[in-house]
């Protein structure tokens, strides 16, 4: 019984400790018009986001560290020629299904 009702606490809690930092800023700049280097710094944030999570992945999701740099190469080429996603990652698989074929 007790355990239950920790867990709750603790997803309730969980919930709010997400849920604030998304809202604070919402009711803060409501009807408030940001300066223009600040709306192009936060249009910025995605891509430095995405580009945090995914370079050390590259370097680091296999011993061979050109198994990650062909993977990264190869998704970046056939994303820049205009091919959807379903593509892009199917692009990466393959090469890097080539390339372990290769080494091995």
């Amino acid at each position: 019984m007790w355990m239950n009702s920790m867990i709750i606490i603790m997803i309730v809690g969980m919930a709010v400790v997400t849920y604030l930092p998304r809202l604070i800023p919402f009711v803060m700049f409501q009807g408030k018009e940001l300066p223009p280097f600040v709306q192009a710094v936060l249009k910025n944030v995605p891509y430095a986001t995405l580009g945090a999570l995914i370079v050390p992945g590259i370097f680091l999701i296999n011993e061979d560290i050109m198994y990650g740099i062909i993977g990264a190469a190869v998704a970046l080429l056939v994303a820049y020629l205009g091919a959807n996603v379903i593509l892009v990652v199917i692009s990466a698989i393959a090469a890097l299904s080539v390339y372990s074929w290769l080494v091995s």
